[in-house]
């Protein structure tokens, strides 16, 4: 019973680790697994075995004999820890100094039931100590882990939010004291962390940059970043802002307001958090209200919520995207290949440049990329309209362009053993997938593979998303599909069945290991495979 508590606790301690250290979407998980987690048979069982033991067997049975029947059941019920140490884990638990600080009180609140319970189990009979009360007692206190989880992180919640004041406070400063820093915030449902890194990679050719790295999104991760990294000599900061509820932005602008603001898109990504889409909206629009008099705003003039955000007449607005009638920065003739994609990128004859033009940015210029996906093309134009906003020519901006490399499981092509492997598993949204099964359906060698889960995070809509999502693939028809999550998947598998793909060409799994167990067997050299969304550790079905 220690053993499987304290693999139980761990457990807890990475699902809620996961979900941002947020209680109501810890919360929502664990009344999701409730028959499982909070009010588990084994744990109803071997109370009701222990009762069964005390008040029928005793007088047939010697205390002996019950005490080893009952430790046979609690082998069989509690012996196995498998589902709390998988093997195989996508995102493992991670001792950063907040969760050491939760793990410590966790297990203070969580000692205490045991240590008693045993100790006066053993003062009754310190050789025949109560075996019954060492059954309640162990179990009662295996039961409380997700309640005592909760406690912990209550009692922590205090201190947590002293510390991230003072980081806040010490970032804040830091800022102040360089005045000359120019700071870019980028902002949108999704394409962020992409463009930060094509923005990154075109302002190097000129400036001192200073990028958060990977995801971080979140006010503590830009303070790190802030805090740790920015050093005096940098003359650019890009940060990445990212929102899960209303009010989210705003207060990331507290921290740093922005000279440049960058906005991708508007879409029904985390819709479950925010409620409706005009929610969403309202929160990406707010960093516009942040922005500095005299600075800039880079948006994308391909989504009609993004261009309503261009409201404010004491900036500058470029407007980048594929459509020539609403955008000063456009492409032309995109193709894609094994290597990436190519395009023409050039500005509008419809629209004057905002602010001074830089000598020689007219175009057209042949863009070369080893990205993919019409996404990526307004992404890298909206990186280029910021290099051109700072001052910078086509010319420059191509060959930084050419330089970058995809973000890390985001349609990062890969090439194993002959095959193509297609990565886009970070966090799908229902445009990005649809861009994903065409971006694959459009190499022309091979056999095309898809491995989903479907979506989430998508509200009310999530079923009806995923649901159009298999009528794509259907319409598209990838030679082979495996869905990851029977439950899960069954809107997928509907619109796929709704669309008429043969369901011979469908496997559904348990999980993305027993799908590549399975792709290993199947594809040979010039096979495609798409990995379209990843679902956390605790989505598995």
């Amino acid at each position: 019973m220690l053993r499987h508590g304290l693999y139980r606790g761990m457990y807890l301690l990475h699902i809620f680790q996961q979900h941002g250290y947020k209680f109501n979407e810890f919360t929502k998980w664990l009344a999701g697994h409730w028959n499982t987690i909070l009010v588990s048979v084994p744990h109803l069982a071997l109370i009701l075995a222990a009762m069964v033991g005390r008040y029928y067997l005793e007088p047939y049975f010697t205390t002996t004999a019950v005490a080893v029947a009952l430790f046979i059941f609690s082998a069989f019920w509690f012996g196995s820890i498998a589902r709390f140490h998988g093997s195989k884990v996508k995102k493992p638990l991670v001792f950063t100094a907040r969760m050491k600080r939760l793990t410590l009180v966790f297990i203070v609140l969580a000692a205490w039931i045991p240590l008693l319970g045993t100790a006066y189990a053993f003062s009754i009979g310190p050789l025949f100590p109560d075996i019954y009360i060492l059954i309640y007692v162990w179990v009662l206190a295996d039961l409380l882990l997700p309640w005592l989880l909760f406690l912990a992180a209550g009692i922590v919640h205090p201190l947590e939010n002293l510390v991230q004041f003072r980081y806040i406070r010490m970032a804040r400063n830091k800022l102040q004291s360089m005045s000359s820093l120019k700071v870019i915030a980028i902002t949108g449902s999704y394409g962020k962390t992409s463009t930060k890194f094509l923005i990154d990679a075109v302002l190097k050719e000129r400036f001192r940059v200073c990028t958060t790295p990977g995801s971080y999104n979140t006010p503590m991760g830009i303070c790190k970043v802030i805090n740790h990294d920015l050093q005096p000599s940098d003359q650019v900061l890009i940060l990445e802002m990212g929102a899960r509820y209303e009010g989210n932005i705003d207060e990331l602008c507290r921290i740093a307001r922005p000279d440049i603001a960058v906005v991708t898109n508007v879409g029904i990504a985390h819709l479950e958090s925010f409620g409706s889409l005009e929610a969403i909206a309202r929160t990406k629009g707010a960093l516009m209200q942040y922005v500095k008099t005299g600075g800039i705003a880079v948006l994308n003039g391909d989504d009609p919520k993004v261009r309503s955000m261009a409201g404010r007449k004491d900036i500058d607005v470029l407007f980048a995207g594929l459509e020539e009638e609403y955008n000063h920065l456009i492409a032309r003739n995109i193709t894609y290949d094994e290597n990436g994609c190519s395009f023409q990128i050039l500005l509008s004859e419809q629209h004057l440049f905002p602010g001074e033009q830089p000598a020689g940015t007219k175009g057209p210029e042949q863009i070369v990329m080893s990205h993919l996906g019409e996404h990526s093309v307004r992404n890298a134009l909206l990186a280029a309209g910021v290099g051109l906003m700072a001052g910078l020519r086509l010319p420059t901006i191509k060959v930084a362009l050419r330089k970058v490399k995809p973000v890390e499981h985001r349609l990062e092509l890969k090439k194993q053993n002959g095959v193509l492997i297609i990565d886009d598993a970070f966090n799908s949204n229902p445009i990005g997938a649809k861009n994903a099964i065409s971006v694959l359906c459009s190499f022309e060698s091979g056999r095309k593979f898809v491995v989903t889960p479907g979506m989430i995070e998508l509200g009310d809509r999530q079923e009806e998303e995923n649901r159009e999502f298999g009528l794509w693939m259907a319409k598209k028809a990838p030679d082979h599909i495996y869905l990851i999550g029977r439950q899960q998947t069954e809107p997928v598998y509907e619109g796929l069945k709704q669309g008429g793909f043969d369901e011979q060409r469908i496997t559904v799994v348990d999980t993305l290991f027993e799908a590549n167990d399975r792709l290993r067997t199947e594809l040979v050299e010039g096979d495609v495979v798409l990995y379209e969304n990843d679902l956390p550790d605790s989505y598995n079905e």
